[in-house]
């Protein structure tokens, strides 16, 4: 098995400071007031932002674990 820092570091890396960027861009989006939660259509946007952020989060847990173990 290979060791931790070739496999989970890379990805704790990845999504630990990518994540941290996300996060700052989604807090400028709201204090700067370029989203509207109000509005139905701005709301749909924002969920699909964090979904997706998630979503590649699990995928990619997925993936690593499969390379690993399979």
């Amino acid at each position: 098995m290979p060791p931790i820092s070739h496999t989970w570091l890379p990805f704790l890396y990845l999504y630990g400071v990518g994540g941290l960027f996300f996060l700052i861009g989604m807090i400028i989006i709201r204090k700067s007031k370029a989203i509207d939660l109000n509005k139905k259509r701005h709301r749909f946007w924002y969920r699909v932002l964090i979904f997706g952020y998630f979503y590649f989060v699990a995928f990619h847990v997925i993936t690593t674990i499969a390379a690993l173990y399979w």
